[in-house]
C-alpha cells in the first residue's frame, strides 16, 4: 500500500528530511510546498536531491503577502520547473498582511498557475466566500487544490461545484474534528488527496508531536471510516488523484477524473446532519 502525501514541508522541518523520507516506507512521494522564496528555493533543492520522491512548489503564504514586490521575481523564474504554484491563498483569521494584499497576491498567483497551465495550492482559513470570488472570477477551479481543508457541508458543497480537488490533513482525524468529517463526506474520492502539513498538525495518536510523512496513512484511514471504504483503496484513489493532479502528462490542467461515484455506491454522507464540531489549522 502506497500513498502519496501532497503537502509536507520538509524543508521548514528542523529534522533531517533524509531520516523523515527513510520512515515514510509506505509513502511512494511527497509535495513540498513553498511559502515563500527562500523556501521554495529549498523544496526544490530537495526534489533535486530526491528526484522521483520529491516535487516542489514555488509560492508565497498569504501571511507573507506584503512581501510580494520583493520576492515575485524570483518565484516566478522558479514557478516554471514547479510541480504547482503556491502556497498562496487568504488567512483572515490571522491577518498578517493585510487583507487587499492578500487577495492582490492570491490573484497573481493564479494568474501565473493560468499562464504556465499549473495546478495551484490554496490556503484558506476564515476567507472561504472571498476565495470562491477569486476562482469565479478567473476560472481556475480545475486547477485548483484547497489545502487542509477544514469545512463543513455547507462550504465543502459550494466548493465542489467550482472543480478543486480538496486536500485532507490531520483535522479529520482530530476528536474535534466532526465538522471537517461531516464536509469530507460530501467530497467524492476521486475529487481528494491527502496530506500531513508536515511538522504541523499531527493527527492522533500523535497529537502535540511534530508531523511527518508517515503518519498521513492516518489520514487516509480516517477518510476511509468517513466514506466507508477499505484504507487500501483510499490509498490507491488519493495517490492516483495525486498523480492525475501534480503529474499531468505534458503538464497543463488536470485530466478529469473517472466516474468513481459510480464505482462506489455506498459513498455518501454517513455522519448525521447534527453533528457539531471544528476544525483546526496549520500552515
Amino acid at each position: 500500500m502506497q500513498w502519496v502525501d501532497t503537502h509536507c514541508h520538509l524543508q521548514l522541518d528542523e529534522r533531517d528530511p533524509v531520516l523523515l523520507l527513510e520512515r515514510a516506507t509506505e509513502v511512494g512521494w511527497v509535495v513540498v510546498p513553498g511559502v515563500d522564496l527562500e523556501s521554495s528555493k529549498q523544496a526544490a533543492r530537495l526534489t533535486a536531491a530526491h528526484p522521483g520522491r520529491v516535487l516542489a512548489t514555488a509560492g508565497l503564504h498569504p501571511h507573507d503577502a506584503g512581501k510580494w514586490a520583493q520576492q515575485c521575481a524570483g518565484l516566478t523564474e522558479l514557478a516554471p520547473t514547479a510541480a504547482a504554484i503556491g502556497e498562496t491563498g487568504l488567512d483572515f483569521y490571522r491577518n498578517l498582511s493585510s487583507r487587499s494584499d492578500q487577495i492582490r497576491v492570491f490573484r497573481r498567483h493564479v494568474g501565473l498557475a493560468l499562464e504556465l497551465g499549473k495546478p495551484i495550492v490554496v490556503h484558506c482559513r476564515d476567507a472561504f466566500a472571498e476565495v470562491i470570488d477569486v476562482i469565479e472570477d478567473t476560472s481556475v477551479g480545475p486547477q485548483t487544490v484547497m489545502h487542509c481543508w477544514t469545512a463543513g457541508p455547507k462550504w465543502t458543497r459550494r466548493y465542489l461545484d467550482l472543480g478543486v480537488m480538496f486536500s485532507f490533513a490531520g483535522p479529520v482525524a482530530f476528536e474535534t474534528g466532526d465538522t471537517v468529517r461531516l464536509g469530507a463526506a460530501q467530497v467524492p474520492p476521486e475529487r481528494a488527496l491527502v496530506e500531513t502539513d508536515t511538522p504541523y498538525l499531527a493527527p492522533p495518536p500523535h497529537r502535540g508531536q511534530p508531523n511527518e510523512p508517515a503518519w498521513v496513512a492516518l489520514v487516509g484511514a480516517a477518510l476511509a471510516q468517513v466514506w466507508g471504504l477499505d484504507t487500501e483503496e483510499v490509498a490507491r484513489v488519493t495517490s492516483d488523484n495525486a498523480a492525475r493532479v501534480f503529474l499531468p502528462p505534458k503538464g497543463g490542467e488536470p485530466e478529469s477524473p473517472p466516474a468513481l461515484r459510480a464505482t462506489y455506491p455506498n459513498v455518501a454522507p454517513l455522519l448525521g446532519e447534527e453533528m457539531a464540531g471544528r476544525g483546526d489549522s496549520g500552515l
